[in-house]
């Protein structure tokens, strides 16, 4: 099993990355994976090379125990954590499915004590009692502050200290609403570090458009350790997404991840299939027009260098190549371009007699030209050829 470090070896820094697309993102709206499905995603994201997969929370069915019992059997090469409240039932239902690690979960925020009927000083008590029955199951015990970036700030650096002393191994910070910003996220970071030397994981909802931005910043301001989802799979707008974070860090210089990137697409397009949820055009990384290109400037740049508008080839997440879009912003270099790869030789000056043909077609559909349209533009117009 990989096992978590602050630092490599070398100069990069080696971030952990915990997926939950099993977990929290199972829990967006309407979403249900079949047991054959989570163990397809669970491998594929070994596969991918995902550090931790948060696989679970066995409290919820026998049949959801059963699940995460065949995905330990395969002996994946990550660690493996059952997600559980922080209640002993919860975790002995997490003892029955062989996971290597356990996250107990407690409310922290005022608001999430006062639903709960709760206060501090249970929470205290039942770190004091969980923590060390638990280790005694489990090789890795992590423990969360739901709700932390709603909470105040002395009850969570409290928080934080408590769980070190009760010896877990790991403290997730949950903004738990999806309100924290990169500029919070580095105050909240310095204030923990500040008091204690846990090793601090965060946990980032979407619901500001946020979450990326922040998982990406708590790792610059010092946490070791982030959870992601497939596709940003998850409850309301979602969590940090797998694919663009990867990307992130690689772009950056500045961390190294055991993450392959050319298997995003595929595991992007594997998970959005058993969620049932169409991947968007413009989404990040993966989405169909990450790499659809209409602008003449930008796509007569793109014929000379690829990364002229690009910040990644499509090949470094696992897509084919770039393609240029015919439409109303077009420009002659495109026209060139397409025809060029059908054999057809175009000078500028006939490209550009049809270029206003083809702009005026497109305006006319409000949509880019199909390729069989811009062939039929160019048949339709022979004088272009002589």
């Amino acid at each position: 099993m990989r096992r978590e470090s602050r630092r490599p070896s070398h100069s990069a820094i080696r971030p952990w990355i915990i997926d939950t697309t099993l977990r929290d993102g199972e829990q967006a709206p309407g979403v249900v994976f079949s047991s054959a499905e989570k163990i397809e995603i669970a491998s594929l994201l070994a596969d991918a090379g995902v550090d931790e997969l948060e696989i679970g929370y066995p409290a919820i069915s026998s049949d959801e125990r059963s699940t995460i019992r065949t995905i330990v059997s395969q002996k994946l090469p990550l660690r493996l954590t059952s997600w559980a409240r922080a209640k002993w039932q919860d975790i002995e239902d997490a003892c029955l499915c062989g996971t290597e690690a356990v996250h107990i979960s407690f409310p922290l925020s005022a608001l999430y004590l006062e639903l709960m009927k709760r206060d501090y000083a249970w929470v205290e008590e039942q770190l004091q009692e969980l923590i060390p029955r638990a280790k005694k199951y489990f090789n890795f015990v992590s423990v969360g502050a739901q709700d932390a970036t709603r909470a105040q700030p002395d009850l969570l650096k409290r928080f934080v200290l408590d769980a070190e002393a009760c010896g877990a191994d790991r403290v997730r910070i949950a903004d738990t609403v999806g309100v924290a910003t990169p500029s919070s996220v580095i105050e909240l970071v310095g204030c923990l570090q500040s008091v204690s030397h846990a090793t601090l994981e965060f946990h980032a909802h979407n619901d500001l458009g946020m979450a990326t931005a922040n998982a990406f910043t708590a790792l610059d301001a010092g946490c070791q350790a982030v959870s992601v989802s497939v596709t940003g799979l998850g409850e309301r707008a979602g969590n940090a997404a797998l694919e663009e974070l990867a990307i992130a860090l690689k772009l950056s210089g500045k961390y190294e991840t055991g993450i392959d990137t050319r298997k995003l697409s595929h595991l992007c397009s594997a998970v959005s299939r058993a969620a049932g949820r169409k991947i968007e055009d413009q989404k990040p990384v993966v989405g169909k027009s990450a790499f659809q290109h209409e602008s003449g400037i930008h796509c007569a740049a793109l014929l000379k260098h690829p990364l002229s508008y690009q910040p990644f080839l499509p090949d470094q997440v696992g897509r084919d190549r770039a393609e240029l879009i015919i439409g109303k912003h077009s420009g002659s270099a495109s026209l060139q371009h397409f025809f060029s790869g059908r054999g057809i030789v175009m000078t500028r000056d006939e490209a550009n007699h049809l270029l206003a043909i083809v702009r005026t077609a497109a305006s006319e559909k409000k949509r880019a030209l199909r390729p069989t349209e811009v062939e039929e533009i160019y048949n339709n117009n022979l004088f272009v050829k002589q």
